[in-house]
């Protein structure tokens, strides 16, 4: 039997990550590999047999005393708790390969050489540009940023780019110099994995050698998703509400023109966005955070779905719901997104930010005959069939998993 070490932060559905974290160990659970799970201990996770080795929860926000801060600040450039866990669970287990997700900041990068001393090939899903920008994001207060290029990561505290604050912007940019001056991920990580073609560009830009990336899309169980392809009259945005996810442009451009908007999600603009509805007075309907079936409703209900985001996307998910529901997307050209959105076929793209260009393609989709979006939905979802399924993704991740461990 084969046994696979996966790793994220968090063993419950946080985020897109987590999520794509989750569905890969089930997948390959499902399939006959022995999965065992290294992560942090949390309320919320997932009940496994291993959380005995999950490492101590780290939650930023929280009160702490002095002496814990300062434990758990440097327990985010070098954690000896995780590598001394993952070592004990080295020890019980021999594993074929180890699949790492998100682990910066609470597992951190301290348990890679500790894997590949016990001859453990290592392979990372790299979900944003961590490894690129302290932040994440290469978005900060004036928008795209690409200033920590060529290793600049003081211009994270010149710019406070972690939360605004000074003392967190430090620490992440140290946190940055010391893994790039030790190059951890470099020498320890046998491939990075990146969902999209943009993100491949964007590594090799931040020094990770071509060779080291390997493109694997993420995949959609287009059997879970039962199309629509009827057309409703409302817009769809759903996802998180963050200044990020160009929300802002959004709304002013379903104002100019004169369009029905729905909006599922939660998150830290809300209020703000709240307000611009009702100053603006537009047809917008917040309807909340939904999941499961209820979002699929939502989706399938509308015209066509928006991501109007004004940073680097990787390879959103919400697109090929969309397109696995049946419906076209509107998206912003930025990031992965014109890789998944083809003009006039599958949906629409439009400048970033330029609320102007996304008034006239929301006016000229409104406008659109019913047969004509249908049709758009179709070929979406023949699309996700047949470029982002899920045989073509194991077949893609068996592929890598074998030739490093043959």
């Amino acid at each position: 039997m084969k046994k696979l070490l996966t790793v994220n932060n968090y063993h419950y559905r946080r985020g897109g990550a987590d999520s794509v974290f989750l569905d890969h160990s089930s997948l390959f659970s499902q399939m006959g590999w022995k999965v065992v799970p290294f992560s942090m201990q949390h309320p919320n996770n997932f009940k496994s047999q291993y959380e005995k080795y999950f490492i101590s929860e780290i939650e930023f926000g929280e009160k702490y005393t002095l002496i814990e801060k300062v434990l758990k600040s440097l327990s985010i450039i070098y954690s000896f708790e995780a590598k001394r866990h993952v070592i004990n669970l080295l020890e019980e287990e021999k594993f074929d390969i180890c699949h790492c997700h998100n682990i910066y900041h609470h597992i951190s990068p301290s348990i890679l050489p500790a894997v590949k001393s016990y001859a453990v090939p290592i392979v990372m899903t790299l979900h944003d540009l961590k490894l690129c920008c302290p932040n994440y994001q290469m978005l900060t207060h004036d928008g795209i940023c690409e200033r920590c290029k060529k290793k600049k990561y003081y211009n994270a505290i010149k710019h406070r780019c972690i939360k605004n604050s000074l003392s967190l912007s430090i620490l992440i940019a140290i946190e940055s110099y010391v893994h790039q001056l030790t190059k951890i991920y470099l020498k320890n990580i046998d491939r990075f994995i990146v969902p999209s073609r943009f993100y491949i560009r964007k590594m090799k830009e931040c020094g990770i050698p071509r060779h080291q990336i390997c493109y694997i899309p993420n995949y959609v169980d287009v059997t879970l998703y039962i199309p629509e392809y009827a057309p409703g009259k409302k817009f769809l945005y759903f996802g998180r509400l963050s200044q990020q996810k160009g929300l802002e442009t959004l709304i002013k451009a379903v104002n100019e023109a004169d369009v029905e908007l729905l909006i599922a999600g939660e998150g830290p603009e809300k209020e703000v966005l709240l307000r611009l509805v009702r100053k603006l007075k537009c047809k917008v309907t917040f309807l909340g955070f939904l999941n499961g079936n209820k979002l699929k409703d939502v989706i399938r209900s509308c015209r066509a779905s928006i991501l109007p985001s004004e940073w680097y996307e990787n390879a959103p998910m919400s697109i090929k719901e969309s397109y696995a529901n049946g419906k076209p997307v509107i998206g912003a050209d930025i990031g992965g997104i014109p890789e998944l959105v083809s003009n006039e076929i599958t949906g629409f793209t439009f400048k970033s930010g330029s609320v102007e260009q996304l008034a006239n393609r929301l006016r000229y989709v409104a406008d659109m005959k019913d047969c004509d979006v249908e049709a758009m939905g179709k070929e979406a979802r023949v699309y996700v069939e047949k470029h982002h399924n899920k045989d073509l993704y194991v077949e893609r991740v068996k592929k890598l998993y074998s030739e490093l461990t043959c």
